[in-house]
């Protein structure tokens, strides 16, 4: 986990998730923990949705490694994230489009649109677009090494395809799952699509098994208190943090 906080300050860093050595989830502020030959090894990275705190450093990840690479990066996401991020980040007026640089035929950036529920196989590790419910297009990811394997929501509220998806996962081993803000919002949450632990807890309890259950996407400040209210929950859950590393 490169990044997983809602928001930033000190050592809070937008969602980030490394695979291996090769593919990103998501391109937020978390990215910055990687050195440039690190950065240099990344050939796929996949997007939940066009939100700033999620892409916020796709476009200079690409300024930073593109003449150093042989071949594009490969950015996958929802044709309506595609969309978004070629009318209002790669436009030539808010950054360059990479698509076209230094030639069309030899991009630094190249995009594959994904479809929920249809896997991509990238040398045995399966990666799996998942449903969220949030106000822009979205997707979670369900990461699968064929041994068993790890589901995140993305940034998403009440949907219980996510559940069910997870509950018919045979060898699920881990949930990330977002809880944006604390009951005391509950009214920005709903209005952006977000979970708070009173609409987090009554999904939890559909979970069948025993997984480990992460939280992320906490807002700054707010983690003990978000927390301190899903101990109601009859699920154990713990606090997702930077440098966390998963083996599945």
């Amino acid at each position: 986990m490169l990044g997983c906080g809602g928001g930033i300050g000190g050592e809070e860093r937008t969602t980030c998730l490394l695979i291996d050595n090769d593919i990103l989830i998501d391109a937020g502020s978390g990215l910055s923990a990687l050195s440039l030959e690190e950065m240099c090894e990344l050939d796929h990275v996949f997007i939940t949705h066009s939100h700033m705190d999620h892409i916020a450093l796709l476009p200079v990840l690409l300024d930073s490694i593109g003449h150093l690479r042989r071949r594009p990066v490969r950015v996958y996401a929802l044709e309506a994230t595609i969309r978004t991020l070629q009318e209002h980040i790669f436009n030539w007026r808010v950054w360059p489009d990479f698509t076209r640089i230094p030639r069309a035929s030899q991009p630094y950036l190249e995009f594959e649109a994904i479809m929920v529920e249809q896997t991509l196989d990238l040398r045995g590790r399966h990666i799996t677009p998942i449903p969220a419910n949030h106000v822009v297009p979205t997707v979670g990811y369900h990461l699968d090494s064929g041994t068993a394997s790890l589901i995140f929501s993305g940034d998403t509220t009440v949907n219980d395809s996510l559940w069910s998806h997870f509950n018919s996962s045979a060898n699920a081993r881990y949930l990330i799952v977002e809880s944006a803000f604390s009951n005391r919002d509950q009214a920005i949450a709903v209005a952006s699509k977000h979970y708070c632990p009173s609409l987090l807890i009554p999904d939890l309890a559909k979970l069948t098994g025993e997984p480990s259950v992460y939280i992320t996407h906490m807002k700054p400040g707010e983690t003990q208190t978000i927390m301190q209210e899903l101990a109601a929950s009859s699920c154990s859950v713990k606090p997702l943090v930077n440098n966390q590393i998963f083996e599945f």
